[in-house]
């Protein structure tokens, strides 16, 4: 597994000490940058596998809401999506998806999960809200207690890891706090 980690940032100015409403733009045009520049470098200088379905996108608060909004507005890229405590950085919950037949076809795996503590939350709800309501497979996880920190994130990633490009298609129930998903 090749891992990248991106900034998230499509911009010469700004870091991560500058306001968060004045980096949302930089958020946004990220998505161009990862998708026309950095995957394209990664699939000439390593030894990628190029198909969507050798390729995920997950992250954690603000790079959650990217993998969400840039996972589930390109299908044709991505059949992995994870988000852990996903901020609300350039889509809202009802905007994510355009095609929700399509979606629920081509994901192999949507991972949703937030601490029951954390201040985006109610984010989480949104998008396990919508997803269910479109009848989109997921996975949706509640930790009880969980704050916006690596002690959740650290659970999140080795949730998500252990299902992703897995060759039988994973266990993706939606219910809320379920045990440890199905490898």
């Amino acid at each position: 597994m090749i891992v990248v980690m991106p900034n998230g940032r499509a911009s010469k100015t700004l870091t991560a000490r500058d306001p968060i409403p004045k980096q949302w733009p930089a958020f946004a045009l990220f998505e161009k940058d990862l998708l026309h520049d950095l995957i394209p470098f990664i699939d000439k200088t390593y030894p990628a596998q190029t198909d969507r379905e050798s390729r995920a996108i997950a992250g954690l608060s603000m790079g959650g809401g990217q993998s969400l909004n840039f996972g589930l507005g390109n299908l044709d890229t991505f059949a992995w999506v994870g988000g852990f405590s996903s901020a609300p950085n350039t889509r809202s919950p009802a905007a994510l998806i355009k095609d929700h037949a399509e979606a629920a076809k081509k994901l192999r795996l949507l991972y949703v999960a937030c601490g029951d503590k954390d201040g985006l939350f109610k984010i989480s709800q949104g998008v396990h809200a919508m997803l269910d309501e479109k009848k989109i497979p997921h996975l949706y996880h509640v930790i009880p207690g969980g704050g916006h920190d690596f002690r959740v994130w650290r659970s999140d990633l080795w949730r998500f890891a252990q299902l992703v490009f897995r060759d039988r298609e994973p266990d993706v129930s939606s219910e809320k706090g379920a045990g440890t998903p199905s490898p």
